[in-house]
């Protein structure tokens, strides 16, 4: 093959995109929020980034596109459905860029989205070599198709993008040699799909022995099939197709644009966010914060608890950690939200109690016992038989279900999610005592 293709990995939000370098040209496809890494590649390889290819309007980050565009001249390609509002070229069915001795085409799959296409690499002799899928196809899954929802249009309902999901799949993708290498935009933990390998590449010989999702059935069938169980909704998603389809601003800009002043006090009315470790935060912490841990994956509940454009504080351990939840935040569009920052403080007055695990271990009853794991985690039954069960994205919407003044023990499966429903319970029931199970969780998994 006369290209290399380079993957980018940001295993917080499971993202690949990549970069297609033949002679000293370079095309990016679906760039993540921070151009640095692919200007260091380009740098390292002295060649010109001339183009940047999204295979969709992303809901789940944010693309550095746009900035790529003015700082490097790079040409933005975009289907002409996404309706982009940068300068850019449609990029559709059959649509070629040549890059270096290689050509890249454009073919039109919609189902994630009504926006979604599939970059195919020909070689100089035009022999097929590989596809970035983008959300489409992935390695033992094809993408969900209810993010577009919302939008009105009956054209983007979750049925009617399934069903266009089974002709691009079908009439499309499967036709493809099967020595075709297969380069998706997202692995195992990415909310784009539901079922996605850990595996970053295939190829669609083996998508088509293995991918469920590629498996003969008609088209009622996979309809069903790919509405079945599929992943919550961070709220989040659609104010980032908003922000991709208008282009976001620099990066470096805007991180540099956050108020870094280590307050004392923060404004009442504004949220808080605690991302220090549960056990700093259970050791005292302000009044309202909620705990949303800076290991894990930080932005994703970050989008999922917050809604967008709802200003917030963070509060960090120390300054490195600040700096990285930063960026993290930016990931997902949410840096502006920010209003102002603190490492950890000495006036933090709120102190979360322990919980006493002998007597919860042989008076189970006199609490009530909430489980926040999602559905597909209680396949195997409950870790407390009698546990309520509010997966943690439904908890604002569902708490009205937990008994108020009647003290809740709240677990998930390692701590993590456990510790942000906790600080949220303790916000909405204000009179209610609230224990965070955290890890002792293992306890009782094999009761």
């Amino acid at each position: 093959m006369n290209a290399i293709i380079e993957r980018f990995y940001d295993e917080d939000l499971a993202h690949a995109s990549y970069a297609v370098l033949s002679d000293d040209e370079i095309v990016l496809i679906d760039p993540a929020r921070n151009p640095q890494p692919y200007y260091n590649f380009a740098k390292k390889n002295k060649a010109n980034i001339i183009a940047v290819i999204e295979t969709h309007l992303h809901a789940d980050f944010v693309s550095c596109h746009l900035q790529i565009q003015k700082e490097k001249e790079a040409v933005i390609y975009a289907s002409r459905f996404a309706e982009a509002k940068y300068p850019h070229i449609s990029f559709d069915q059959d649509d070629i860029l040549a890059v270096g001795k290689i050509e890249l085409k454009a073919l039109n799959t919609p189902g994630h989205s009504p926006d979604s296409i599939c970059i195919l690499l020909l070689d100089a002799k035009d022999t097929q070599q590989a596809v970035f899928t983008g959300d489409t196809l992935f390695v033992g899954d094809v993408g969900r198709p209810d993010l577009r929802e919302e939008d009105g249009d009956l054209a983007t309902q979750e049925k009617e993008m399934a069903r266009q999901m089974y002709f691009s799949t079908r009439n499309v993708l499967m036709k493809l040699g099967k020595d075709v290498e297969v380069y998706p935009a997202h692995g195992a933990g990415s909310l784009c799909g539901k079922n996605i390998s850990s595996d970053l590449s295939s190829t669609i010989g083996r998508e088509l022995e293995e991918n469920s999702a590629l498996q003969p059935m008609d088209e009622v069938t996979f309809v069903d099939f790919l509405l079945e169980d599929q992943p919550f909704i961070p709220k989040y998603f659609k104010h980032d197709v908003s922000l991709n389809r208008n282009g976001a601003d620099s990066f470096e800009e805007s991180i540099n644009s956050i108020p870094l002043a280590e307050n004392e006090s923060f404004q009442g009315g504004i949220a808080i966010i605690d991302a220090r470790s549960q056990q700093e935060f259970k050791s005292g912490h302000h009044q309202g914060a909620v705990n949303i841990a800076a290991g894990g994956k930080f932005e994703t509940w970050l989008g999922t608890i917050m809604p967008p454009n709802e200003p917030f504080y963070l509060v960090a351990e120390n300054k490195d950690t600040l700096k990285e939840l930063l960026k993290r935040a930016a990931k997902i569009g949410y840096e502006k939200n920010i209003q102002g920052t603190l490492i950890k403080s000495a006036k933090t007055t709120i102190r979360e109690p322990q919980l006493d695990m002998n007597h919860f271990k042989s008076n189970k009853r006199d609490y009530q016992i909430l489980d926040v794991r999602n559905e597909s985690e209680l396949e195997n039954g409950k870790i407390f038989t009698d546990a309520i069960h509010i997966p943690l994205p439904e908890l604002e919407d569902r708490f009205r279900e937990i008994v108020p003044k009647t003290p809740v023990v709240v677990h998930c499966s390692s701590g993590y999610r456990s510790a942000i429903a906790a600080s949220l319970i303790k916000n909405l029931l204000p009179d209610t005592q609230v224990y965070d199970l955290g890890l002792n969780v293992k306890d009782f998994k094999s009761d």
